[in-house]
């Protein structure tokens, strides 16, 4: 539903305005990053993470909705991740063009120790994510290292924000 929300809005936006306006998302190997705990945040069985991605690319290049993604693990092995929205129904995706240098940031809310259902590993609910793979939509994947590394109880279920600045 959003690439075809920023479909159209490729398709609409020069037309408004007479110019061109051509949509350019980024690519996996355009973009470089993060994922870290955020100082402060844990508490009450969760912990919020900040997923940073920069385009290191000489070209503009947008970002939109809700980063995508697989956890992995030491040696790369993919681990269980259900990503879903931070507020259901209610989430306004905007679209982010980073230039050449620029960023932007989504967050991440999960339980590092609160076993899921299913989860019954005693001491650790889920393997220790090491790295995030983010899929990008027009392309290509980034792997991000975690910082600090951390299991993501209920199956890798993590609440993200939409991209912004």
């Amino acid at each position: 539903m959003l690439l075809a929300l920023a479909a159209t809005l490729a398709l609409t936006a020069g037309v408004a305005h007479g110019r061109d306006t051509t949509i350019v998302f980024c690519k996996g190997t355009q973009l470089t990053g993060s994922f870290k705990a955020v100082y402060g945040s844990a508490g009450a069985g969760n912990v919020v993470y900040r997923l940073t991605l920069e385009n290191v690319s000489p070209k503009a290049c947008s970002l939109t909705g809700l980063p995508q993604g697989k956890l992995l693990g030491k040696t790369g092995k993919k681990l269980p991740t259900r990503i879903r929205a931070a507020f259901p129904g209610a989430l306004t995706a905007i679209l982010v063009t980073l230039g050449p240098g620029r960023s932007s940031h989504a967050t991440a809310r999960f339980s590092p120790d609160v076993p899921g259902v299913g989860e019954q590993k005693p001491g650790q609910c889920e393997p220790t994510a090491y790295r995030i793979r983010i899929s990008q939509p027009s392309g290509g994947t980034t792997t991000v290292k975690i910082t600090p590394p951390t299991p993501v109880c209920e199956h890798g279920g993590m609440s993200f924000s939409a991209y912004g600045n």
